[in-house]
């Protein structure tokens, strides 16, 4: 997890999102106040796993004696039915966390699960697959993380990580190689990643002293001529048009990178759900 994440704080705004002023109202009104609760959290289908640590964390939040035993590791792949996390606490308190819990846990597992599938799908050609700044309002350092999760690279984090050079700064500036000069003599100490969606805005920005292309909706024929002309001078990252029918293509044509929004921008949850154990109470 990105050092700069607060997770008590991020827990606590879920918390109150979900409690509001009165708290678990329906619990509280039919639940002994000293009851006790044991349950298992588990995925109904194949899942990668993502975010235990922080589902724990609600539980610990609202019950500090809980017992949490976690039988799997974020990065994992877990089989359906296979059991990721036991907790024995507080009735109302495990309740009360429940729905936050989940709702993260089946969040960050969804773009772990399906970023697993997209680098799957380009296993063996040497390319590597980054996320974007496409993610929830809010939630860049978990959705980021998770796509690690799932075996991603992560891109830029923030606008003041890295020089991206897209189609309007270049609109901006009057072309490619005005936009690289223009970003090259600013001297922040980064890398200059300029966007081309033309072959013939390679060499212009290659000679303005560009770092890094992104090759921006470009079909594999081209993507193979780009390959061929920049001839492991810079790195090459390709974007745009790329889902799972069409990255292992992709990939094929010897680019570096491909870069993916979907994998944190319309990645569905997974079904995780969390159940009374009456094995538990038995004992």
């Amino acid at each position: 997890m990105d050092s700069s994440f607060d997770i008590d704080d991020f827990v606590a705004r879920v918390l109150a999102e979900d409690l509001g002023e009165g708290g678990d109202v329906t619990s509280n009104a039919t639940i002994a106040e000293d009851a006790r609760f044991s349950a298992v959290i588990n995925c109904r289908e194949a899942i990668v796993v993502a975010g235990l640590e922080i589902a724990a964390a609600f539980f610990r939040a609202l019950d500090r004696d809980v017992r949490v035993d976690t039988l799997a590791r974020d990065g994992d792949r877990a089989r359906a039915g296979a059991e990721l996390i036991r907790l024995d606490g507080n009735a109302r308190a495990m309740l009360a966390a429940e729905r936050s819990a989940l709702n993260t846990l089946q969040h960050l597992s969804g773009i772990a699960t399906l970023t697993r599938r997209y680098v799957d799908a380009i296993a063996g050609t040497g390319a590597v697959l980054l996320d974007t700044r496409k993610t929830l309002p809010g939630l860049r350092v978990l959705d980021k993380y998770a796509a690690r999760m799932g075996g991603a690279q992560n891109h830029r984090m923030r606008l003041d990580d890295g020089i991206l050079i897209k189609d309007n700064h270049v609109a901006l500036c009057g072309g490619v190689a005005e936009a690289v000069r223009s970003a090259k003599a600013a001297d922040v100490g980064l890398p200059v990643q300029v966007e081309v969606d033309r072959i013939d805005q390679i060499e212009p920005a290659l000679a303005a002293g560009a770092d890094r292309l992104l090759l921006d909706n470009m079909d594999p024929d081209r993507l193979r001529r780009a390959v061929a002309m920049v001839a492991g001078r810079v790195p090459l990252e390709a974007s745009g048009g790329v889902d799972l029918d069409t990255i292992r293509g992709i990939a094929e044509t010897g680019v570096d990178y491909i870069s993916l929004g979907r994998i944190t921008q319309s990645a569905p949850a997974v079904d995780i759900g969390l159940d009374y154990s009456l094995a538990e109470h038995a004992q």
